[in-house]
């Protein structure tokens, strides 16, 4: 397939919101690397974190929906290619799955701490065993796996009450699906579960279920109107169950003097695992980016496009370029934050995070443009 056959089965507005939300997702890593000393919780505490770090870190909760959702979205494109018969999804998902999973024990694992002292299970791994969830759920009708989403979204804090000790049998199985926590510990390795599978599991049902709005035989102001109208349901129904206070987050908002403080904490949700508002929120915006981005005219947002076309790559790359700019800084500067290297202003975050990714967009470019070319089986992984 030559290139531009290839850009013409590609939808540009999945590859330039996936190419945001990468951009977005730097700049959280970046924060994580040089501003660690002001580390946030799960939900923030509004009293400790400043506005600009409190919208820094919100804007970084929209990555993982939109890459889980998109993952679903996805895995039906592929099983359903134009003009062509039908893919074994199944198959690829289990196998790509078990590839993303893979990445996350080794490469990604040791991207962050540099050594193997520990392993925590984040999105990669979410992202793997929603996939694998996924291609079990595939024998079941479409419709089925779409109810079996919206259920999940719906009422995994239905749930909450349920919990196990470390010593109860369950705990295991419910720390990898619902509960963050440690699955082992001993004085010189631990395992965590940081990503909780349960609500991506839904998440990726659930963009599996949408998908056929992007095949080649849907209108497109047809599917627009479906996305605005996903997106408002979600954004209203957040909006009135927030207002009300109840189930959506197990953190309650509260009134400040400072309506900023006010609206910072009326957005504050739970992220591991993702609460009802956490996805309303984040899905509810996602959808209407992308019922914007369909009249777009995608030569305007390319730079967006090259790294939504090339994720995976991307997400390798920045890790490990942040690991080692990392050790550079701390050799000639040293621990200036306490046991960390660190910047003192959130602005200083975004300062690196926009170099790095005009940095890093060549070889995203470079390898975008590789994929297009190649019929090497083990690029379709990437």
């Amino acid at each position: 397939m030559n290139n531009l056959q290839h850009l013409k089965n590609r939808i540009p507005s999945i590859d330039i919101l996936r190419g945001l939300v990468i951009l977005l997702m730097l700049v959280d890593h970046v924060r994580e690397r040089v501003f660690l000393h002001m580390q946030v919780a799960d939900p923030m505490v509004i009293e400790e974190t400043s506005s600009a770090l409190f919208f820094t870190r919100f804007m970084a909760h929209f990555c993982a929906p939109v890459f889980i959702l998109l993952t679903g979205l996805s895995a039906w494109l592929y099983a359903n290619p134009v003009n062509k018969p039908q893919r074994n999804v199944r198959s690829f998902l289990i196998k790509r799955g078990l590839f993303i999973i893979f990445l996350e024990l080794t490469l990604v694992n040791f991207s962050w701490f540099g050594s193997y002292n520990a392993l925590y299970l984040q999105v990669m791994w979410a992202i793997g065993l929603s996939m694998i969830a996924l291609a079990a759920l595939t024998y079941l009708p479409h419709r089925v796996i779409g109810l079996i989403g919206i259920a999940i979204i719906f009422g995994h804090n239905a749930l909450d009450f349920v919990t196990f000790t470390p010593d109860e049998f369950g705990y295991s199985l419910w720390t990898i699906l619902h509960d963050r926590g440690y699955l082992f510990t001993s004085e010189t390795f631990k395992i965590k579960v940081s990503y909780p599978t349960l609500p991506w599991i839904g998440v990726i049902c659930l963009g599996y279920f949408i998908a056929p709005i992007f095949s080649s035989k849907f209108e497109t102001n047809k599917r627009m109107r479906i996305l605005f109208s996903l997106g408002a349901f979600s954004l209203l129904t957040l909006l009135i169950i927030r207002l009300i206070n109840v189930y959506i987050e197990p953190v309650m908002w509260a009134n400040f003097d400072n309506l900023l403080l006010t609206v910072q904490s009326f957005v504050n949700f739970t992220k591991y695992p993702p609460s009802l508002g956490f996805l309303l929120i984040t899905l509810g915006v996602a959808f209407i980016v992308l019922a914007l981005l369909e009249k777009n005219d995608s030569d305007n947002l390319k730079f967006l496009r090259c790294y939504g076309s090339a994720p995976l790559f991307f997400y390798l790359l920045h890790l490990y370029v942040l690991l080692i700019l990392y050790w550079v800084l701390v050799s000639i500067f040293g621990t200036n934050k306490g046991i960390y290297y660190g910047v003192d202003s959130v602005w200083q975050v975004w300062a690196i995070s926009i170099a790095l990714s005009l940095v890093l967009y060549l070889p995203t470019k470079k390898f975008s443009n590789f994929k297009k070319s190649t019929h090497q089986a083990w690029v379709k992984y990437m």
